[in-house]
């Protein structure tokens, strides 16, 4: 017998903390009733080709051209403190999934995050991974490794990335940082196993146009700090001086929906909570997710 039990997540979910109608009650309700996803339409090899290049190109000029102050600097401080730390397996079997993906991805991570790590944020900086690592290219040294395509499984030069841009958008969510771009897979590929925190925080990549982006919207300079060891890939930001505020994150308004052309689909919303130390709480919204379930989204009862 099929039961219509959603799979188990080992992270806090929020509680409602009225009864009443409020503000937040109407938008959380208009999010529910708002989750028709269309179904996925698929493009020809050539169409993705040349989008890509069409797509990079686009944001390479926006970087020649815009007006934003680009992170450039990478200097250590001479006092720091600890904002957030966070770290993520590195090897993880999946299901139908060559292991030696999951080990170039190593050599990946390895290479993007030497153009990363020291990176200093001063006061209306803005962060660009991208920019930053560069192209991912054979000729630089990465290897073939996992990535997703229309929802496939798929290898590709560089492969696994998208872990650190999970563990840098985590990172910054539990910070006064702002994110500003951030791009979530319209997938969802796997199912939850052992899994650390809420669907969809975290970030997609593809070299370019598709990025994670974050600004310094304090007084306070910040650093990245990047490290490797055998099982994880660590982060950390710390900063220049004292933060007066620590924040969490809740995710609300999860659930499953099946849609008119067949399929399911999973919907979340995450909220960055900031609560300064004389006890006043603020929240915001943080990321909305919406995305294709390529598994069966209910287990035997």
């Amino acid at each position: 017998m099929i039961g219509r039990v959603a799979l188990l997540v080992t992270f806090k979910k929020a509680k409602p903390k009225s009864q009443s109608l409020s503000r937040s009650h109407i938008r959380d309700l208009a999010f529910i009733q708002m989750n028709n996803v269309q179904k996925p339409i698929h493009r020809g090899k050539l169409r993705q080709i040349v989008g890509k290049e069409y797509f990079i190109w686009k944001r390479r000029m926006k970087w020649w051209l815009g007006s934003e102050n680009w992170t450039e600097q990478k200097a250590p401080f001479e006092n720091s403190y600890s904002v957030f730390k966070h770290k993520s397996m590195i090897l993880r079997p999946l299901k139908d999934v060559d292991m030696y993906l999951q080990e170039n991805k190593r050599t990946n991570l390895k290479i993007a995050i030497e153009k990363i790590n020291g990176t200093e944020i001063k006061p209306g900086q803005t962060f660009s991974l991208w920019k930053n690592v560069g192209r991912p290219t054979k000729a630089k040294g990465y290897l073939e490794g996992l990535v997703l395509k229309q929802g496939s499984i798929a290898k590709d030069t560089g492969g696994g990335l998208c872990q650190l841009g999970n563990l840098l958008f985590w990172i910054v969510a539990h910070s006064p940082l702002k994110v500003i771009e951030r791009h979530r897979h319209g997938f969802d590929v796997f199912p939850d196993i052992n899994r650390k925190v809420p669907f969809g925080a975290g970030a997609t990549l593809s070299y370019n146009y598709i990025d994670l982006q974050f600004t310094n919207p304090t007084e306070v300079d910040f650093q990245i700090k990047l490290w490797m060891d055998d099982e994880y890939l660590h982060g950390e930001l710390i900063s220049s001086e004292k933060i007066n505020s620590t924040f969490s994150i809740e995710e609300r308004n999860h659930h499953m929906n099946q849609q008119m052309w067949g399929g399911y689909t999973r919907h979340n919303q995450i909220f960055k909570i900031e609560e300064e130390f004389d006890g006043k709480i603020t929240e915001h919204l943080l990321v909305e997710n919406h995305a294709i379930m390529m598994y069966n989204p209910f287990i035997e009862s």
